[in-house]
Order: structure tokens, then C-alpha cells, then sequence
């Protein structure tokens, strides 16, 4: 498998959002992108549970192997102590047929009847002897295979073994990066947690989530300087991280945009736009790659607090700064096999 290059919005469209007039045939085409790099962002997911979905898939592939080597061993006991004891009848055999043999010799000279039931008596144990090594002989192979068996049942295992034991260290090593990131952005703005911001961990992904009041004001997009003061604090670590993707998401409440014969025209716009504007101060006097950012409106549709009262909307409207680090070694790995 292979990582999608996340990009950002064209460079028009920065011209486009500067213009003091801008059709809406241009933010539609917004929106249109946003939703794209959204189902990218929502196809890493997929791939992110895949990957725990697999690794769950090897562990019990790697249990049943272990059974299966078991039970393996148990057979092979089995067939070896079936083989020492008729080697010891073929040995009681061998010394059976060779008082047989005295006993004629000895006899060759009796009674004829005598003699013939000697020679019948050394027929049949000859017979049964040959047997006996046939049998031997047949457990013999069938030990042979066993033991191939077991042998490449045993390499497969070692095989899998290390597969996992590489995967675990590679998903512990990316948990390190999240938890290491995620302790850098924290300390970057500690003195903002307290208004409106949030870090956290989910999916294997670092949220830094912004609440309305901390970036606009009411039905805005432009951002005021306590949020971009926070965010330039944010970007400083963004810009020592060159291989964190980045993406910003615009959420709104599910309170009708009124545009007032503005510029946007609903909350769709408001989400895009307000995202859009993060990007921008996020990248202003940085040296952080254009292409590590998407920018996406979720309009009203992904709420955190599915209520409908004043306080879940005041916690839906905000800004979600999702960072994302480079998988692509888990990725060979998986590739390989």
C-alpha cells in the first residue's frame, strides 16, 4: 500500500479568497476539495484499523500454529515409541527363529511329522517377521514426514515471529512519536488550555481542538491575536516536525449561517473559510511545507455534543488541528509480505 500526498488548496484560491468579490462557483470548488482531502483523511483511518485488524489476525494465526506444532510432537512421541517396541518384537523374533533353527537341525534326523511342524512353526515366524519389518519400516517414513513437517511448520512460526515482533515495534514506535508530539504541543501551549484548547490522542492521531472563542468571533473568519498568538506558538513545533501532515478542520454549530449579503453563504462557507484563514496563519513567516497542510469544512456535521441546547453548540463551534505522523515504514513492512 501506499501513503496519498496530502496538498494543500491551490495557490488561486488564495488569490480568489483576497478578491473583494469572489463568485460562488470558486467556493464550491472549496468545498469540493475539502471533501476530497476529507475521504483521504477517513481512507488513513481505515487503513490505521486495518493495520490493528491484521496484527489481531497474526496473533491467532501464530496461536494455531503453536497448537499445531503440539500436537505434532505428541504424534511424534507416539510413533517413535511405536517403533522401539516392534524393534524389540523383531529382536524376540530373531531369537525366536534362531532356537527354531537349532531345534531343526537337532530334530532333522527325528520323526518326519515332527520336523514338518518345526518347518511350519519357522515359516510362520519368518513370515511374521517380514511383517514386522514392513511395518517398521512404514513407521519409519511416516516419522520422516512428520519431522518435515514439524520442521517447516516450525521455520513458518519463527517466520511470523519475527513478522510481529517487527509490526510491535514499529506501532510502539509510532505511539512514542504520537505521545512525544502530543507532550511538545501540550507544553507549546500550556497557558492556552485553559481557553478553549484541548490536546488529545485518538486513532493514533494528535487533535489540538480550538474553540470558537479562542480564534473568531461570532459568524467570523478573521482570527483575533490571542488565537494567533496560540497558533504561531503551535506552528514552532509544526516547523520542527517536518514529517507531521497536518490538517485543519472548520466545524460550525447547527445554527443557519446569515450572510447578510456577504460573501459566504452558508455554514459550509463559514468552515471552509475559517479553516482556509488557519492555514494561513499557521504558515505565515514559517518554513513549514505548504503541501504538509489540507484545509476542510465540516459545516455542522460532525458535532461533538449532539444536543440542542446553548452550551452543545458553544462546544461545536471550533477549529480541530489534526496531526498525522509519517507511516510509511509501517507501510514497507507490510508491502514485504
Amino acid at each position: 500500500m501506499k501513503i496519498k500526498t496530502i496538498c494543500t488548496i491551490p495557490a488561486f484560491l488564495v488569490l480568489l479568497f483576497a478578491a473583494s468579490c469572489v463568485p460562488a462557483t470558486k467556493y464550491k470548488s472549496v468545498k469540493e476539495t475539502g471533501k476530497m482531502y476529507l475521504n483521504e483523511r477517513d481512507e488513513l483511518k481505515t487503513e490505521n484499523l486495518t493495520l490493528s485488524m491484521d496484527k489481531r489476525e497474526l496473533e491467532a494465526k501464530v496461536e494455531k500454529l503453536d497448537a499445531e506444532t503440539r500436537e505434532l510432537s505428541g504424534m511424534l512421541k507416539q510413533v517413535t515409541d511405536e517403533r522401539d517396541r516392534l524393534r524389540a518384537d523383531y529382536n524376540k523374533m530373531q531369537s525366536k527363529l534362531s532356537e527354531l533353527q537349532s531345534a531343526q537341525e537337532d530334530l532333522i534326523r527325528g520323526n518326519v511329522s515332527e520336523t514338518k511342524r518345526l518347518l511350519s512353526e519357522l515359516q510362520a515366524a519368518q513370515e511374521n517377521l517380514q511383517k514386522k519389518e514392513d511395518l517398521l519400516r512404514q513407521l519409519e517414513q511416516n516419522l520422516d514426514v512428520k519431522k518435515a513437517s514439524l520442521d517447516e511448520l516450525s521455520f513458518e512460526l519463527e517466520k511470523r515471529n519475527a513478522r510481529m515482533a517487527e509490526l510491535e515495534q514499529i506501532l510502539n514506535a509510532q505511539k512514542k512519536i504520537v505521545q512525544d508530539l502530543k507532550a511538545k504541543v501540550s507544553e507549546a501551549l500550556l497557558g492556552f488550555e485553559n481557553m478553549g484548547l484541548t490536546v488529545s490522542v485518538r486513532d493514533g492521531k494528535v487533535y489540538v481542538s480550538l474553540d470558537e472563542k479562542l480564534l473568531f468571533k461570532s459568524a467570523s473568519w478573521e482570527i483575533d491575536a490571542n488565537g494567533r498568538n496560540a497558533l504561531r506558538k503551535l506552528a514552532a513545533v509544526l516547523e520542527r516536525n517536518p514529517d507531521i501532515q497536518i490538517t485543519i478542520e472548520g466545524h460550525t454549530d447547527n445554527v443557519p449561517y446569515n450572510p447578510s449579503g456577504g460573501q459566504l453563504k452558508d455554514n459550509w462557507d463559514l468552515s471552509v473559510k475559517r479553516a482556509t484563514t488557519v492555514v494561513r496563519v499557521l504558515l505565515e513567516g514559517t518554513r513549514i511545507d505548504p503541501k504538509r497542510l489540507t484545509a476542510a469544512g465540516r459545516s455542522q456535521y460532525l458535532p461533538v455534543d449532539s444536543r440542542n441546547t446553548a452550551d452543545a453548540r458553544q462546544k461545536n463551534r471550533r477549529t480541530e488541528i489534526i496531526l498525522t505522523p509519517d507511516l510509511s515504514a509501517l507501510y514497507n513492512i507490510l508491502n514485504r509480505y
